[in-house]
């Protein structure tokens, strides 16, 4: 199989799996059997692709010219096969727990849910091997308009309302501002392609570009770099597996790919390095770290707590891009996995807890630890993951942009990751504290009849969980694509 093949293949199987869901709508067992072999088959096929990169080729497919010098074409480069990676592998392993949780939650509309989750795929997919910022956005446009009935799933009032902000945020971000930020690009370079190195050097004044770079940054409003973060709290209405999808598996991280992949393809680092706007939006990144996470602190829901955490941590891979060297971008890219891994843990434990014993709210999940025992246990390895301690993949990712921050001078901006993972410690390890060794109030419903989640739900987080600790011990294929999006970079 050729490597345009491969790509159009991996890109495709989601949407003829989508469409095949339909066929078998009446059948449920058929239904999610298609929806894991079809994710189990995306993630071998973009597999395919892992040997070709790390040889340093770069496979592509060109489909279409759409305007004078502007095609609708892919390329798979490091940084696109780590995004890949992670979500075509997490895909099949979030349909196994959403199986589980649909069923056990008795949730409505299952079909139309897989459906729209494996075009979603095919979108996040489609932004991971974009080979300039036409087919980008293109895709990037796709993932927001099929991930809104996702987050609109329960069609209540509640659901329409946080709909409409998801909407309004997304594409007037990207709208207003991306697309502004690309056509200008396209004016300067002549181009859209993603090149080593960038290609706005030398077309315009330094003001100018530093413009162009504030547009992107805010334009990519999946990156939820706040003021434009409300859409992420607001879609937690949605089912919990929705939720998985939305922080660790496509949309979210389609957002910090973004503004990794036009830092280091569009401007190139030796460029961004020498802008005004940089520094300035290294440190609105850190203000949304900091302030993500005292909000987080002061969330009961368990959810509502996770969105403010995942807000706080993509801003992680924002400062890295914006750090503008090596071990930031590193870093940076290194953290799409490692957080991705460790959120969906979260999220999976989250959606277990309300399963299985009812409650949302930390507040009420005093003992259950003891009658949850895999549940807690996963959800404090992915804390872990989330806070940076060892032994869990996020500590690897968290080194090295705090080698980042060493490298650009900016102790301050170390200090920042700091405080952010001494305030994790207290709003993540809260909930296993207060499962594992506080006792049941009295009047507690739960004390009775607990038990785990449905099995698919309990067999998801295991799998999240080990692959969040078997990233600490292994990170070595993360660090070397990342490695090599830097020419001459760490090997």
């Amino acid at each position: 199989m050729t490597p345009g093949v491969l790509i159009a293949t991996a890109m495709l199987l989601p949407v003829a799996g989508a469409f095949a869901l339909l066929f078998w709508d009446k059948k449920p067992n058929v239904r999610e059997a298609v929806t894991l072999i079809t994710g189990a088959a995306t993630f071998w096929h973009v597999y395919q692709l892992l040997p070709l990169v790390r040889s340093g080729l770069r496979p592509r497919l060109d489909l279409f010219e759409v305007l004078p010098g502007v095609q609708l074409a892919f390329e798979v480069e490091p940084l696109g096969m780590v995004f890949a990676l992670v979500a075509s592998f997490l895909w099949p392993i979030t349909s196994l727990y959403a199986i589980g949780y649909m069923r056990g939650h008795h949730e409505e509309n299952q079909t139309r849910f897989f459906f729209f989750f494996a075009v979603a795929i095919a979108g996040a997919l489609g932004v991971a091997f974009s080979a300039n910022l036409f087919t980008l956005f293109a895709f990037y446009e796709v993932l927001t308009l099929c991930t809104f009935p996702l987050v609109t799933h329960h069609q209540t009032e509640e659901a329409k309302k946080a709909g409409r902000i998801y909407l309004g945020i997304l594409l007037t971000t990207s709208i207003g501002f991306q697309l502004l930020a690309i056509i200008w690009t396209w004016v300067l370079a002549g181009t859209v392609d993603f090149t080593d190195g960038g290609i706005l050097a030398g077309t315009a004044s330094a003001g100018v570009l530093s413009a162009i770079l504030v547009l992107y940054v805010f334009g990519v409003g999946k990156a939820a770099v706040m003021p434009f973060h409300r859409w992420l709290p607001a879609a937690m209405v949605a089912p919990t597996p929705v939720s998985a999808l939305l922080h660790a598996v496509a949309v979210v991280k389609a957002g910090v790919f973004t503004v990794l992949k036009v830092a280091v393809y569009v401007f190139g680092i030796d460029l961004l390095a020498t802008l005004s706007a940089t520094p300035w939006l290294a440190w609105v990144a850190a203000t949304t770290i900091i302030l993500g996470s005292l909000v987080a602190m002061t969330k009961d829901n368990l959810k509502a707590r996770l969105a403010y955490s995942t807000i706080s941590q993509l801003s992680y891979i924002v400062l890295g891009a914006m750090l503008a060297n090596e071990w930031g971008i590193i870093g940076g890219g290194m953290h799409i996995a490692m957080h991705a891994f460790g959120k969906i843990t979260l999220f999976f434990a989250a959606g277990a807890v309300m399963v299985a014993a009812h409650e949302r709210n930390i507040s009420q999940m005093h003992g259950l630890g003891r009658r949850m025992p895999i549940t807690f246990g996963a959800f404090f390895i992915g804390a872990l993951s989330i806070i940076g301690l060892p032994p869990a993949g996020g500590s690897w990712s968290k080194w090295f942009l705090g080698m980042g921050t060493l490298e650009a001078g900016q102790v301050g901006l170390l200090a920042v990751l700091m405080v952010s993972s001494l305030l994790g410690l207290y709003y993540l390890l809260e909930v296993p504290v207060k499962a594992f060794f506080f006792k049941p109030p009295a009047d507690a419903h739960h004390a009775e009849g607990i038990h785990e989640a449905p099995m698919p739900m309990v067999i998801a987080m295991v799998v999240t969980a080990t692959a969040t600790l078997g990233l600490f011990l292994y990170p070595d294929l993360v660090f070397e694509l990342m490695a090599m999006v830097i020419p001459g970079g760490a090997q």
